[in-house]
């Protein structure tokens, strides 16, 4: 069994600067990262097998008060790939509709066994997106619980699974569900190890399959870069439909670490998150980096054991201090090129080396190359804007569509020498190489935006909501609070005679959207604005869905007025009223976090999550700030 290269705390040894990708190129954007290791793509599930039988009794899970060991874990995935194995096969897709938990950590070990495909979908799927999915992919049964599964499912014949069922996210009588599968459905290859679900243009989503040598590669890189070893926690806290929850778990498998699931509050508020992070015992953490920035805001917590903290799926714009005892690893990578391409690792000794400002995007992990290209295809010289293509042993399969795997995964430009790359992805992310191979990313090329950590295409926005007979057209604007923080707003017309309200016509879409490509607001108009060439004005669109409203009702308390410009700050909602309630509309656990954050800044009264959650609207939420401030 291979163990990691630094032991718990120690510094990895790593290059200060990319090698270039062949002689010559140090003029050039092109960096690869260092080899892998020999047995760095060791089998993944080999990895996790091989602790089981070395140290069954050593905890693979904690949650809460409970405990799973790796043998237990072992035997449950056994147990359940026995209830499968007659159904599932080899290349496979499996959709996985549980959350954190000792139940999901089991599924994943057990599809792996038989060879199958996990596809996490996450607890609480869309269950018109769902169908979408089963009715474009080939997936051999939906796990979860039945009352999350899409009608087509919950009248399916259905399989028990013997799964754990303790835990603060655990279901209740998880099956296994078996619909017949729509003729044509794309099946995925059989050499892929999971696949994950991204933002199309289409109004459907693009699934990306990886393969195990792939993510085997990365966990190999993980281990080495935190020191992940038995006796350390690694938290279970990525929302499970999100690509890095791969990466978090089986980094646990893989290293003889225990994982701990997080309750789902602790993504709704810092302070709670910080608070878990100390009682859990939390040594190494992936977060995305919206609930991430608000803690290096303020100070570091004092008791946390936390040594590695993995932040990624959004530009981070704030370095850490030199108080904060964790070494916070920027890390950048899309779905298609498994997880992490890059990362910049960051620690309190180093604080102000660079200056102010957004820390890079880094340099490659082992076995990438990363080349910024200009509209030929060929690498710009350092210095000079370009877009980001991503080499190496790190790119996924594809696409499950091969048309969409063939315009995005390219060979190099002719003339261009990358040793070991036959095909790169095209990542339409605008970036800029330093002269010491440090990449900075600067933006997108085309509209794709980030919500939360997850790359969204307003345009399947626009699909979604058009679903809807009632509306002839959509437009979906990104704007931007002042903070950085990007939100979704749509702007709707109605068909001749039809009658909907924006509120009922965001309800609505939630069925086929995930949560962070569900609007903050939709607007009915009678018309689109256009520009001197006659499209449509999508700037003005923005600028005005970005514009302050300055009306708060008259009297209103100190509480009202902070709650309610907040929130509209944050939702790019200035039609918000103190009678609204929070999560009707639009608000997710992101924002959540960045309102309290903001709350407890303007007011200095801290509110938990779960109490946050209880209130009716708006104004009780107000009215217990001012109750907080009178007391104080």
């Amino acid at each position: 069994m291979p163990h990691p290269t630094t032991s718990p705390g120690a510094r990895p040894t790593v290059p200060a600067v990319p090698a270039p990708a062949s002689p010559g190129d140090d003029a050039l954007s092109v960096a690869r990262g260092p080899a892998p290791r020999a047995n760095a793509t060791t089998g993944t599930l080999a990895l996790f097998e091989d602790w089981a039988r070395r140290t069954p009794d050593a905890p693979a899970v904690i949650d809460g008060a409970l405990t799973w060991t790796y043998r237990q874990i072992d035997d449950a995935a056994d147990e359940a790939a026995a209830a499968l194995r007659d159904r599932v096969g080899a290349g496979d897709l499996v959709g996985v509709c549980l959350d954190r938990s000792a139940a999901l950590v089991v599924t994943a070990v057990a599809i792996a066994r038989l060879g199958a495909v996990y596809l996490p979908l996450g607890p609480r799927p869309g269950e018109r997106r769902v169908d979408a999915v089963t009715e474009d992919l080939d997936v051999a049964c939906l796990i979860g619980a039945p009352a999350v599964l899409p009608a087509r499912h919950r009248a399916a014949e259905h399989v028990s699974l013997p799964l754990p069922d303790g835990g603060v996210n655990a279901a209740e009588a998880v099956v296994a569900a078996f619909a017949p599968s729509r003729s044509g459905a794309l099946r995925a290859p059989r050499e892929a190890f999971y696949a994950v679900l991204t933002s199309g243009s289409t109004g459907r989503p693009k699934a990306v399959v990886v393969a195990e040598p792939a993510l085997g590669a990365l966990l190999d890189w993980y281990r080495a870069e935190t020191g992940l070893a038995p006796g350390d926690r690694q938290s279970l806290l990525i929302g499970v439909a999100f690509d890095p929850h791969l990466l978090e778990l089986w980094a646990g498998l893989t290293s003889g670490a225990a994982l701990v699931p997080a309750p789902d509050d602790v993504r709704w508020d810092t302070g709670a998150l910080t608070s878990w992070w100390r009682e859990a015992a939390v040594s190494v953490a992936v977060a995305a980096t919206p609930m991430v920035e608000p803690l290096l805001e303020q100070p570091w917590p004092h008791g946390l054991v936390l040594r590695h903290l993995v932040v990624g799926g959004d530009r981070m714009r704030r370095r850490p201090g030199t108080d904060v005892t964790a070494t916070v690893h920027n890390a950048y990578g899309p779905a298609e090129a498994t997880v992490v391409t890059t990362t910049y690792a960051m620690r309190a000794a180093d604080a102000g080396a660079e200056g102010p400002g957004a820390p890079p995007i880094g340099a490659p992990v082992p076995g990438v190359t990363v080349v910024v290209t200009g509209p030929d295809g060929r690498p710009v010289a350092r210095g000079e804007e370009g877009e980001l293509r991503i080499g190496g042993n790190g790119l996924a399969l594809g696409y499950m569509d091969s048309g969409l795997t063939a315009h995005r995964f390219t060979a190099p430009a002719p003339g261009v020498d990358l040793p070991g790359v036959d095909r790169l992805y095209r990542t339409g992310d605008r970036v800029r190489m330093r002269r010491d191979g440090m990449l900075e990313f600067l933006g997108r090329l085309d509209n794709q935006v980030k919500i939360g950590g997850v790359r969204i295409e307003p345009a399947e926005v626009e699909a979604a909501l058009e679903k809807d007979p009632a509306v002839l057209g959509a437009v979906v604007t990104a704007p931007r609070s002042p903070d950085g923080a990007v939100r979704l707003v749509a702007y709707v017309r109605l068909a001749p005679g039809a009658s909907a309200s924006g509120q009922a016509l965001l309800t609505a879409v939630r069925a086929w959207l995930p949560e962070q490509a569900v609007p903050s607001a939709v607007r009915v108009v009678g018309a689109f604005p256009l520009d001197a060439n006659g499209k449509v004005d999508r700037a003005g669109l923005t600028r005005e869905a970005a514009a302050p409203d300055a009306d708060v009702p008259d009297g209103a308390t100190p509480g009202e007025r902070i709650v309610l410009d907040a929130v509209r700050d944050l939702l790019a909602r200035p039609t918000t009223v103190l009678t609204d309630d929070f999560t009707t509309i639009g608000g997710t656990s992101i924002v959540a976090a960045r309102l309290l954050a903001v709350i407890e800044q303007q007011s200095g009264v801290r509110l938990r999550a779960p109490e946050f959650l209880r209130q009716p609207d708006l104004r009780a939420v107000a009215a217990l700030v001012d109750r907080r401030r009178e007391a104080a």
